[in-house]
C-alpha cells in the first residue's frame, strides 16, 4: 500500500484553492481521500449529498482520489482509512494556529498519523468559502474563485432566498 492522506473540510463549497490543494496533494500521495464533514451546527448551505456531487463533478477526471464524508473525530476516519497523513491547508498565521493545535491533538489521540500543512496558490490565499458564500449572496459573481458547476448551484441557491 502506498501513502494514502485524508483532507478533511466542510467544502461548503469547495472552491478552486480546495481543488489546488488536491491536485498537489495527488503529486505527494499515492491516493487522497477528500472527507467532508457533516457538521450541522455550522448551517452549510449545501447538504453533505450537494457537497459530495460538487466535488466530485468538480474533480472529475482525478484519478487516485475518492470522496467520502464523516461525523466524529477526524482520527477514527484516518484510522478506517488506513491513512498516513492528514492533509491541511493554510492561508493565513491564524490558519496555523488552529490546524497546529489540532495536529497536536491528532498526534496524541494517535502518534503514527502525521499532518501535512500546505499553502495554495498565491492568487487563493484570500477565499475562503465562507467569504465565497457571503459575496454571492450579495449578487456578486463568484467567477474564477469556484468550478462552474459551484458558481451555477449558488446562483439558485440564492435566487430562491
Amino acid at each position: 500500500m502506498g501513502k494514502r492522506a485524508v483532507y478533511p473540510g466542510m467544502f461548503d463549497p469547495i472552491h478552486n484553492g480546495h481543488l489546488d490543494l488536491i491536485e498537489r496533494s495527488l503529486r505527494i500521495f499515492d491516493e487522497l481521500i477528500v472527507a467532508v464533514v457533516a457538521n450541522p451546527s455550522k448551517e452549510p448551505l449545501f447538504t453533505v449529498k450537494e457537497r459530495l456531487e460538487l466535488i466530485d463533478e468538480a474533480t472529475h477526471g482525478l484519478l487516485f482520489m475518492r470522496i467520502t464524508s464523516f461525523d466524529g473525530l477526524l482520527i477514527d476516519l484516518v484510522h478506517r482509512e488506513q491513512a498516513d497523513c492528514i492533509v491541511r491547508g493554510i492561508r493565513a498565521v491564524s490558519d496555523f494556529e488552529y490546524e497546529f493545535q489540532m495536529a497536536l491533538m491528532n498526534r496524541k489521540l494517535r502518534s503514527t498519523v502525521e499532518t501535512v500543512f500546505m499553502m495554495p496558490h498565491e492568487r487563493y490565499t484570500y477565499i475562503s468559502s465562507r467569504l465565497i458564500k457571503e459575496v454571492a449572496a450579495l449578487g456578486a459573481p463568484v467567477t474564477g474563485l469556484v468550478p462552474p458547476v459551484v458558481e451555477e448551484r449558488m446562483a439558485e441557491k440564492f435566487s430562491r432566498k
